[in-house]
């Protein structure tokens, strides 16, 4: 996890104590998108190319400027928390006092923005929707009187923003006359989705007695999404969001069980039970001693269409129930979806969903329950560099009524405790995924896992080799040329902390493949300062590496972006052209991207001075 913000004299008199949450950062700045550019200064030398096409001169770690990208690119913010996203009915302005209402957050980009996808319009890479999440909430940040909030108080206007402040937006983006991406406002495209959204059930636990609440006996409709980490396009043009920590938006109940304790879930009445945004207080469906099953609800990827901003998103829970980070989709040899999902805890899982159905031509409307009928399976990584994907299906194995899982809902509902069951493959923190679709070949990030090797817990393993594991790794797997197939062949890809040739790196979080197939890893790394300036392992800020995963004698990896002190890495999308790529800065510390003021999270956009191909 990243250190806590440095907190600059505006803030530093309001400071609270900070909760696990609350010290991953936050954003501010009176900023016009495009307003601020940051490059590396120095020659455009040409250094030797790397497969795929890579080829620029890798960034320095001790470069000075607060984001720096190569010779020869500019990098500007595009989108930033608290801008308006281009509602046509409102486009409230960014406040830099943070005094902006909940109503108006509700119409502006969210904070910490974190997985991301671009849709073209009309088939442009120069026009086109980005889809983008807000995966949680600086508390003290967000709101203008920081001191109000002291022992996890909150007022309802407060939990409103909070709620308002996280979830996902849909903003319209072109290059204009002048050359440079700008957000269009207003937008017939534009949306904001929050916390209190409706969204519709579907798949197996849709209507079960685990979903059902008060407000909803049908349990078919549930309010919000939040906690929405990785994400990514389907084939057919929708928008998968992925709920990751939601289980620490919930005030816990008095009495225990089981699967409260899979989920880390802590009794009491305070903040220091696990309970970091508090909407309990005044949302009432957050208090799980009156509310038990709307823990239930959440822990989904939801499907989002970007195209139509009236469309009501769907939670899929045949795709099962998880810190969901990651749903790279694929397509089989028989045209079938192949959805890769990481799970981001220590010792937690990588899943496989199959549709039973192929896609079908017609976008989005043609493919409405595509995501509802298949398989889902859990990752065994055996010792000899081969595996197997693991059916999460009722009545097979132990996923049985007499072990507890009485139907397909309670197996999807309970996911974690069912993987345990089939002896699924503890991980090292799996985070996004990725197809290569030139190669079939399927990769996954692993953060770390400080924990792994300590007394009373796993040891290093074939596909998790190291204990502890600070710096973490990725894996890739190969399916013989169909990724539907029950079997595969797996090796270690690539090492952090300097074990692969190329530029050092440290938790590698973020993943995306390009058109070209140029790998693109974001960090999210807690710095790694022990060594001198200069030195290979010397990684005080987050990067962003190209990497070619097909060189010859393994992977290379190149510097390519460096962050703002105490910003994580996160979302990179490349346009389909392959001459923008667009990537997410999150929890920056104070000061960025403006000197002096309140830190904002941010999109920024960045391309190549004479318009060429990003990476080369």
């Amino acid at each position: 996890m990243p250190n806590p913000p440095r907190l600059e004299p505006w803030l530093a008199s309001r400071a609270l104590p900070i909760t696990r949450r609350q010290s991953l950062g936050a954003g501010l700045a009176t900023l016009l998108a495009g307003a601020m550019p940051w490059s590396v200064a120095g020659a455009a030398t040409t250094p030797a190319l790397l497969g795929r096409g890579i080829g620029f001169r890798s960034v320095p770690m001790t470069v000075t400027e607060p984001l720096a990208v190569p010779p020869g690119y500019t990098a500007r913010v595009l989108c930033a928390w608290g801008d308006p996203v281009g509602l046509a009915q409102a486009q409230p302005m960014w406040r830099p006092d943070a005094g902006n209402t909940a109503a108006e957050q509700a119409q502006q980009a969210g904070m910490h923005h974190d997985g991301m996808a671009y849709f073209p319009l009309a088939g442009s890479a120069r026009h086109g929707l980005l889809a983008l999440n807000h995966e949680y909430t600086d508390e003290r940040v967000l709101h203008a009187d920081a001191a109000s909030l002291a022992g996890g108080a909150r007022t309802a206007e407060q939990v409103a923003k909070s709620m308002a402040a996280h979830g996902v937006s849909v903003v319209e983006v072109q290059v204009d006359a002048a050359g440079r991406w700008s957000v269009v406002r207003p937008s017939r495209h534009a949306r904001r989705i929050t916390a209190a959204t409706p969204m519709r059930l579907a798949g197996p636990a849709a209507g079960h007695a685990l979903l059902k609440t008060a407000a909803d006996p049908e349990a078919r409709r549930v309010l919000g999404t939040f906690a929405n980490c990785a994400a990514n396009a389907t084939p057919w043009g929708t928008y998968l969001t992925c709920e990751e920590n939601f289980q620490g938006y919930f005030e816990p109940p008095t009495a225990l069980d089981d699967h409260h304790r899979r989920w880390s879930l802590r009794s009491g009445g305070s903040a220091s039970n696990g309970n970091w945004a508090r909407w309990h207080l005044h949302d009432e469906r957050f208090d799980l001693r009156r509310h038990p099953n709307e823990f239930h609800r959440f822990g989904w990827v939801v499907e989002i269409d970007p195209h139509d901003p009236t469309s009501t998103p769907v939670k899929r829970t045949a795709l099962g129930r998880a810190v969901h980070e990651g749903a790279a989709v694929g397509v089989s040899k028989d045209g079938r979806a192949v959805v890769f999902m990481g799970e981001d805890a220590r010792f937690e899982s990588i899943f496989r969903f199959v549709s039973r159905d192929p896609i079908r031509p017609g976008g989005a409307a043609a493919n409405r329950d595509l995501l509802d009928h298949g398989t889902l399976s859990v990752a065994r990584f055996d010792a000899g560099g081969r595996g197997r994907w693991l059916p999460l299906v009722h009545g097979q194995g132990p996923l049985t009524a007499d072990r507890g899982f009485a139907d397909q809902a309670e197996v999807v509902v309970r996911t974690r405790e069912a993987a345990d069951a089939l002896g699924a493959t503890q991980m090292d923190r799996p985070e996004w995924t990725a197809v290569d679709a030139a190669t079939g070949e399927v990769y996954v990030t692993l953060t770390n896992n400080s924990a792994r090797g300590r007394p009373g817990q796993p040891g290093a393993d074939a596909a998790n080799p190291r204990a502890p594991n600070p710096t973490g790794h990725l894996l890739r797997w190969r399916h013989g040329g169909d990724l539907a197939a029950e079997t595969f062949a797996w090796d270690v890809f690539a090492l952090g902390g300097g074990e692969t040739p190329g530029d050092a790196f440290s938790s590698p979080d973020g993943l995306t493949i390009d058109a070209r197939g140029v790998m693109w890893i974001a960090t999210d790394a807690t710095p790694m300062t022990q060594a001198a300036p200069g030195d290979r392992l010397w990684l005080p800020r987050n990067q962003l590496l190209a990497c070619d995963p097909t060189a010859p004698g393994g992977p290379q990896m190149r510097r390519f972006l460096v962050a703002p002190e105490g910003s994580e890495v996160t979302g990179p999308v490349v346009a389909p052209d392959c001459r923008t790529l667009f990537v997410n800065l999150q929890h920056p510390d104070a000061g960025w991207p403006e000197a002096g003021q309140r830190p904002r999270s941010a999109t920024v956009v960045i391309t190549r001075d004479d318009g060429g191909l990003i990476g080369t």
